[in-house]
C-alpha cells in the first residue's frame, strides 16, 4: 500500500503536517485558487496531498478524495473522481463520507473492482459531464519500483485527468513520472504535478517534464518532503508561473 500510510517510508500525515507546518514553504494564504473562464469562474481548492476540492457552474467535484483531508467543512460530491487503487488516492470512506443522492463517480477499472458505484473511464477515454469533459490519460512508472522488475504503477491501471470546463484545460497527472504521454501534452493551462520519492519522481524529473508540455500555470502536489525550491528553481526562465501551495 502506498502513501505514509506506506510500511516502507513510516511517515504518518501527521508528521507530514507537522514538518510542513515549520517549513518555509508553508502558506497560511487563502488556498483557494481562482481562475476566469468562457463559462464562469473555476475554484480549486488543495486539500491534502492528492485530495482536491474543483468548483464551478454549481458543481462540486473532487479529485482522490482521501483522508485525512477535512471533508466535512465543503460541500458534498456531484462528481468524485479517482485515479488509481493506493489509499492515498481511493479512500472507501470518504467517498462514501462526501456521497450525496445523485453523486457520480468516475475511475480506472481497477479502482472499480473496490469503489463498484464507480463508472469506469481507462486511459484514452473521455466523458462529457454536463458543461465538463473529462480525459482519462495514462499516468504510471518507467522505471520506479518495490524490486527490480516492478513498478509501483503499472502502465493502463491508473489514470491522470484532463478536466475542461470554459475552454479552461487542467491537468491531474496522478501517480506517474515524467512519461512520454505528459510530455506530449498540449495547450494545458493549469497542471497538478506529483514529486515524491520512490514512488513517482523527484522535483528535478518533474520541472524537466512540465517544460516539456509547458502549461500556463503549474503546481506541484502530492510531493511529501520534496524540496520544491528544486521544482522552482528548475523552471526559472521557462515562463512557467509556478506557484507553491501548502497541501498538508
Amino acid at each position: 500500500m502506498k502513501t505514509y500510510m506506506r510500511s516502507t517510508m513510516r511517515l504518518s500525515p501527521i508528521l507530514i503536517f507537522c514538518l510542513f507546518a515549520l517549513s518555509p514553504l508553508a502558506h497560511s494564504a487563502t488556498q483557494a485558487q481562482v481562475f476566469s473562464t468562457a463559462a464562469g469562474v473555476v475554484t480549486i481548492t488543495p486539500l491534502n496531498h492528492a485530495s482536491t476540492l474543483i468548483e464551478a457552474g454549481g458543481k462540486t467535484i473532487y479529485l482522490d478524495p482521501a483522508k485525512p483531508a477535512k471533508l466535512s467543512e465543503h460541500p458534498k460530491a456531484d462528481l468524485i473522481v479517482i485515479t488509481d487503487i493506493h489509499g492515498d488516492h481511493m479512500d472507501p470512506d470518504s467517498i462514501k463520507e462526501i456521497s450525496k443522492a445523485g453523486t457520480e463517480i468516475l475511475a480506472p477499472p481497477a479502482v472499480v473492482q473496490t469503489v463498484t458505484s464507480a463508472k469506469p473511464l481507462a486511459n484514452g477515454e473521455s466523458k462529457t459531464w454536463g458543461d465538463w469533459t473529462i480525459e482519462a490519460v495514462p499516468a504510471y512508472n518507467l522505471k520506479r519500483g518495490p524490486a527490480p522488475g516492478k513498478l509501483f504503477h503499472d502502465k493502463g491501471r491508473g489514470n491522470g485527468y484532463i478536466v475542461t470546463y470554459g475552454g479552461l484545460r487542467v491537468y491531474l497527472a496522478g501517480d506517474t513520472e515524467g512519461i512520454p504521454e505528459m510530455r506530449a501534452l498540449k495547450n494545458i493551462d493549469v497542471a497538478f504535478v506529483p514529486m515524491i520519492l520512490p514512488y513517482t519522481m523527484p522535483p528535478e524529473e518533474a520541472a524537466d517534464a512540465v517544460k516539456a508540455f509547458h502549461p500556463k500555470v503549474v503546481y506541484p502536489y502530492h510531493y511529501g518532503q520534496s524540496d520544491l525550491k528544486v521544482f522552482e528553481n528548475g523552471l526559472k526562465g521557462s515562463g512557467i508561473d509556478v506557484r507553491i501551495r501548502n497541501w498538508y
